[in-house]
């Protein structure tokens, strides 16, 4: 994902999740004494944390415990500059194998939101407590959290064109990214929470091979937030290679011109995808307006489409749509092989879903999709 600088908190009090010039570690706090010693940075001090909690880990003696350990180790020796990443993978491979007793099993969901449920997941008045403020401003500050990313195959031949960046979180409730950023949102810290995973999603997106693009979830009111633009300038991906993709209801998106909207962004020479769902499908009025480059049709319309002719009537009409502004069409969710059949009977562009590959956070999974792709597409000898 893209994002950029220029921190207002939304709640007048929280911290930005990024300072103003991106990547750089925010100032210490004044000191109240003059002559108190000088607070270490920021960063520092969460390296001693992180190091400090592996340490802890490895010393464990636990029987039970040592396949644990074991993966642990091999992460930081893969991640030897980079602890905080090793013990967040470890965290996140632990907890999807011995979820809390208080709580159901752990789905990582997709962080995101499409149009039929995105007006009641993003804006829907939620009750937001203390500990739940205190838990967003902690993923903001100690950026507990990282970026999967799922393949996108064109059909028909199957190559891994690119990947859509999907957020995980560091949670004791295992709650899912939808939960995380509607909290956030009713929190007032939707935005720094979106600007926190696009960021994190940029820097993983420097091991995604040259050859994929990579699409980024915001929402149409952070993709106007100026810290955006600036993120996804100084990226190194080459602007052909990232897709903004807008989640969330498109009633309020400005144009793609002019200097609020999506004006900056488009400037930038990125693309932009929208999503067409079952239960809210784009007017034809607002496609016309945004002219997407690509137009993403979500589970609601692949679930059954080998099946049921409604589905794929809609489907094909998006398809028509599609080809007649020149935009490119992704179906998303694609779980069976007669579903996977459909969708390439109906000439769609591409598709994504655990069929086709889940989601990983592991750089190794993401070269390999490539390397599979190059493999298959070669004749035998």
């Amino acid at each position: 994902m893209a994002q950029e600088e220029g921190s207002l908190s939304p709640d007048g009090g929280a911290d930005s999740a990024l300072p103003d010039d991106a990547g750089a570690s925010p100032p210490a706090a004044a000191s109240p004494h003059a002559e108190a010693p000088e607070a270490p940075p920021a960063d520092a001090t969460m390296q001693e944390q992180v190091e400090e909690i592996i340490d802890s880990i490895l010393a464990d003696t636990e029987p039970r415990s040592e396949a644990a350990r074991t993966r642990l180790r091999a992460l930081t020796e893969a991640y030897p500059e980079d602890p905080r990443r090793a013990l967040l993978e470890h965290l996140l491979e632990t907890r999807k194998e011995t979820p809390p007793a208080s709580t159901v099993p752990v789905h990582l969901e997709s962080a995101s939101v499409h149009l039929e449920s995105a007006d009641a997941a993003r804006t829907v008045s939620v009750p937001v407590s203390h500990e739940v403020r205190e838990g967003i401003q902690s993923v903001l500050a100690d950026k507990l959290l990282l970026t999967a990313f799922q393949p996108v195959h064109a059909l028909p031949n199957g190559e891994v064109v690119g990947v859509e960046a999907l957020t995980r979180f560091v949670g004791e409730d295992g709650a899912g990214a939808d939960v995380w950023f509607s909290e956030a949102a009713a929190a007032g810290l939707g935005t720094e929470l979106e600007i926190a995973a696009l960021h994190c999603a940029l820097t993983a997106a420097h091991d995604v091979p040259h050859t994929m693009s990579v699409a980024l979830n915001l929402t149409p009111a952070t993709s106007s937030d100026p810290r955006v633009r600036n993120l996804l300038a100084a990226a190194a991906l080459a602007p052909d290679r990232i897709i903004v993709e807008l989640t969330g209801s498109l009633a309020d998106v400005g144009g793609q011109t002019g200097r609020e909207g999506l004006g900056p962004l488009r400037a930038l020479g990125l693309r932009l995808a929208i999503s067409a769902s079952g239960a809210a499908l784009v007017s034809l009025e607002r496609v016309e307006q945004l002219r997407p480059d690509i137009i993403k049709l979500d589970r609601h319309l692949i679930e059954g489409i080998e099946s049921s002719q409604g589905q794929r009537v809609r489907a094909k009409a998006i398809v028509e749509l599609a080809r007649e502004i020149g935009a490119e069409v992704i179906a998303v969710g694609v779980e069976t092989a007669e579903e996977l059949e459909e969708v390439t009977a109906l000439k769609i562009t591409a598709a994504q879903g655990y069929l086709l590959g889940r989601p990983s956070v592991h750089p190794l999974d993401w070269s390999a999709w490539s390397i599979r792709a190059q493999t298959e597409a070669q004749p035998a000898s």
